[in-house]
């Protein structure tokens, strides 16, 4: 379809609008959950596009994660927009320094880590020090936190003291663990994600050609969930601006839950003081859940000096707080409960189960394996490691070297079917189901680019979706850590586990943490369309000790 430039503002409410004819100079949209940001700042973007305001090869759209940055991808491409680069900051760092690396040094760029817990892991072994996962884990957050609030290892040494622990590790062990790690990378000449924001920023500033390169390349620059921006992200951003201001940023202070990795509302809150005259954009107005669940949201939101969301839907059903005596019970009470909106008719993928951290998934997913309910844990086998669809993409690419005349459905179509896919779902359950599905959302993703696309076209669009973790999404449950859920929603959503010592989780000490466990409680009601359980037990055995309810649901 053809758009003209009032098309896309027709599609729009009035504060949307408002922000999209924000084209030029600074400006900060306040955007709630659920209120259209990502629809906002795409149907800006083609706005300016197609005013003539914009150059479609001179914007950047940045975002946090692989998939918010596929989501830009996708809904500017429904607006017939094709040419704008939509990347998460680490993608987009990643593509300059290899495209300038070999110019100015003469080698190819470092390799960025595969594993980051696998060297984290051989690190602390050099030092004859045995880490479990979650330690990993936890090391590996600490190291981010420390990259991301841009501290040298000296630096960060200093302020080892004013650090959380980690269980079982003391404090200097952390700094030990870590100068190994950086010293291994080093020697294999290997870079982890956070050294590629910092490596591009120290080569831009240093080579003035490779500034100017990029300065003439970009020009407008649009920042997705601003809220969750790192003092290193910012300086990289500032970077790619120079003196030049033409930037929108969207965020919702209330949804700040990364503090923890070096994340920091603080930009978002001083936009207007770092940019005189910026034009300031609040959306309230929420699309996406029933007022019932908005009332709800609007109780537990931290931040009460922005705006309340307010409720577009017709009314629906209250939600529902339930207290089991053990964890079983619970666990079963949700599979059962499941299996009944299924048989309502809501389509599994609508489904969610959230929970604090990924331990509280176990006893839940043998309940539902127990219901014969199919489900996947968000951050399980990733879909391009997939056998067959690793096969699926070496004949693409075969394809695409030497294309032929058939239009791209049917020749994807046909690559799926010679792997054993077929149109029609088969009657079948586990592997079986999961490769058939595999192979069906490679064919959808066929489809969703449209008649007019190539071979080649879809072959670079995997090869995007590959580098930057963009993966379909699959016809069953979704389990997943409240964190894990940001930026998605369901018609459906049950959190489970709301007890003092989740929520908030038992190290949340401070006020600031304790602030955020509330933020992060806010996410998770506001990923809720239609419906929302949150569930808590007494105990996790009958023969355990009582469990108290979250502070959180006395707000409620």
């Amino acid at each position: 379809m053809q758009y003209e430039a009032e098309d896309i503002l027709n599609a729009l409410d009035e504060e949307q609008r408002e922000a999209a004819q924000s084209l030029l100079g600074p400006t900060v949209i306040l955007a709630g959950a659920g209120t259209g940001k990502t629809r906002t700042i795409t149907h800006r973007i083609a706005y300016g596009i197609l005013r003539g305001d914009f150059s479609e090869n001179r914007v950047m759209a940045l975002t946090y994660t692989n998939r918010a940055a596929g989501e830009l991808r996708a809904r500017l491409r429904s607006l017939g927009v094709h040419s704008v680069n939509a990347k998460t900051f680490h993608a987009a760092a990643l593509s300059q320094l290899e495209y300038f690396w070999r110019d100015f040094f003469g080698v190819e760029a470092p390799r960025v880590l595969e594993s980051k817990s696998r060297a984290i892991g051989s690190a602390a072994e050099t030092l004859k020090i045995r880490l479990d996962a979650n330690t990993i884990r936890d090391v590996a957050s600490e190291i981010e936190w420390r990259k991301y609030s841009m501290l040298s290892l000296e630096q960060y040494l200093d302020q080892i003291t004013t650090r959380p622990l980690i269980q079982g590790l003391a404090p200097i062990k952390s700094y030990e663990i870590q100068v190994a790690y950086e010293d291994a990378k080093v020697k294999a000449k290997q870079i982890d994600w956070e050294d590629v924001l910092m490596l591009c920023t120290g080569m831009l500033k240093a080579e003035p050609r490779a500034l100017a390169h990029v300065h003439s390349q970009y020009r407008f620059f649009t920042v997705d969930e601003y809220q969750d921006i790192s003092k290193l992200q910012q300086e990289l951003l500032d970077t790619w601006l120079g003196d030049r201001s033409d930037l929108c940023v969207v965020g919702d202070p209330n949804q700040t839950i990364y503090s923890f990795s070096g994340a920091s509302a603080s930009f978002l809150e001083t936009f207007d003081s770092r940019y005189p005259g910026a034009n300031v954009i609040s959306l309230n107005k929420n699309y996406r859940s029933t007022p019932e669940i908005i009332s709800v949201a609007n109780r537990v939101r931290g931040n009460q000096k922005f705006e309340p969301l307010e409720a577009i839907r017709p009314r629906g059903v209250e939600p529902e707080v339930l207290e089991f005596s053990t964890k079983d019970k619970e666990c079963d009470w949700v599979a059962g409960k499941i299996k009944d909106l299924r048989s309502s008719g809501i389509k599994a993928s609508q489904i969610a189960v959230l929970y604090r951290i990924n331990a509280q998934s176990e006893q839940l997913e043998n309940a539902l394996s127990k219901a014969g309910v199919e489900y996947q844990v968000r951050g399980g086998q990733r879909f391009f490691n997939r056998p067959e669809i690793m096969s699926a993409v070496r004949m693409v690419r075969a394809e695409a070297a030497n294309p032929s005349d058939k239009e791209l459905y049917e020749t994807v179509s046909a690559i799926a079917r010679s792997l054993g896919w077929q149109s029609i779902a088969p009657d079948v359950s586990g592997s079986a189901l999961e490769k058939w599905e595999a192979l069906n959302s490679l064919v959808q993703i066929a489809d969703e680019l449209g008649a007019e696309a190539t071979i080649k076209t879809f072959a670079n669009e995997l090869e995007e979706r590959q580098r930057s973790q963009h993966e379909p999404t699959r016809e069953s449950i979704t389990l997943s850590t409240i964190h894990a859920a940001k930026g998605l929603e369901y018609k459906a959503v049950f959190i489970i586990g709301a007890i003092e010592g989740y929520l908030p989780i038992s190290y949340a000490k401070t006020e600031l943490q304790i602030a955020e466990e509330q933020r992060l409680f806010y996410v998770g009601v506001t990923r809720a369309k239609d419906s929302l359980f949150i569930t808590w037990s007494n105990r996790d055995t009958a023969e355990d000790r009582p469990r108290t309810k979250s502070r959180y649901l006395d707000l409620i």
